[in-house]
């Protein structure tokens, strides 16, 4: 194994590692070199990229609206240009082949990647099962490459957006849960239900499922409260990118004053 193999390995067990249910690995999501940076220089041991950020840095939408080419290179020189695993945000697999998704990820030095089970050509969840099947597919290919991999679960994403009553979240859970177990038993290492933060479903969802769980950082929760729930990972999404940009644009008006 060479060196540089070998310290990617390294990195991807102590992501691995850092996933601790009741002291959750914290990930403010970087979009270039210098956010990742900054993200490492606060002390932060691991850094996460934001598929939104990284997209529309590059001048596309997010949702595999950017070749992923161009964002598996943008992923690469953030992986570079810090000396702690990073995850990637790699959206929805943009459609590849396991085996190719993984070269590109472990090409780009990813110690871990987010995967999510929305088919964004179609606007539409994918079939679990299909989708349990291509995340062993995934695993597979990794053989010999221990890539840490983050599922994502979107079935609260849509009533989020919409502003649903947060009560409808209970009633997701059922469903939440039969993916996620699904995915945990293809080989996933962690299950991230974006978007549920209602408390009693989210407790009901950690005690229920059989592996790790990430959440979506929103302000309404406490983090202490994350992590007496159990959650072992918190990630901001694309949150701290909004909000360097509206603080740009402000920044940007009172020039003008």
């Amino acid at each position: 194994m060479t060196s540089h193999a070998t310290q990617l390995h390294d990195r991807c067990d102590l992501l691995r590692s850092l996933h601790r249910p009741g002291a959750p690995l914290l990930l403010p999501n970087a979009w270039d070199v210098a956010t990742a940076k900054a993200v490492v220089a606060a002390g932060f041991p691991v850094v996460a990229t934001t598929s939104a950020g990284v997209a529309e840095v590059l001048g596309y939408e997010d949702h595999e609206g950017a070749p992923p080419d161009e964002m598996f290179a943008a992923a690469a020189r953030i992986a570079r240009g810090v000396d702690v695993p990073v995850t990637v945000d790699a959206e929805a697999g943009y459609g590849m082949e396991p085996a190719d998704l993984v070269s590109a990820l472990r090409g780009a030095g990813a110690a871990g990647c987010n995967l999510e089970d929305t088919d964004h050509a179609a606007g539409s969840l994918r079939d679990p099962d299909c989708q349990a099947e291509w995340f062993r597919a995934v695993r597979e290919a990794a053989a010999g490459y221990p890539l840490v991999i983050n599922a994502r679960v979107d079935i609260f994403l849509g009533p989020f957006l919409a502003g649903a009553d947060p009560g409808t979240q209970a009633e997701l859970v059922p469903e939440a849960l039969r993916r996620a177990n699904a995915y945990l038993e293809a080989g996933v290492d962690c299950v991230y239900p974006i978007a549920l933060w209602e408390t009693d479903a989210l407790r009901r969802f950690s005690s229920e499922v059989r592996g790790p769980v990430n959440v979506l950082r929103l302000p309404q929760t406490p983090l202490a409260e994350l992590a007496a729930l159990g959650v072992a990972r918190v990630s901001w999404g694309p949150f701290l990118y909004r909000d360097a940009i509206a603080r740009f644009e402000d920044k940007l008006a009172s020039l003008q004053e």
